[in-house]
């Protein structure tokens, strides 16, 4: 089985974002900020997009991972 690690890597790959609900909901992952962090310190080039109304104090992140440019080596 996979870690969950490689999993939501996975999904940042095929073009996805994910939240916490998501992690929480599709990896069983309840700490997705930490599972970030990990992938950053791998190398890995995440994004963070804080989501919420404005006005409303309840946001959260949503991470992606950032596309790279054309012509681009890595």
């Amino acid at each position: 089985m996979k870690s969950q690690l490689n999993r939501i890597l996975g999904h940042l790959k095929k073009g996805k974002s994910i939240t916490p609900i998501d992690a929480l909901q599709q990896f069983g992952c309840f700490r997705l900020g930490g599972r970030i962090f990990d992938l950053r310190s791998k190398g890995h080039d995440i994004t963070t997009k804080m989501v919420g109304k404005p006005g409303e104090r309840k946001r959260f992140a949503s991470y992606s991972l950032r596309k790279k440019k054309k012509g681009a080596r890595g």
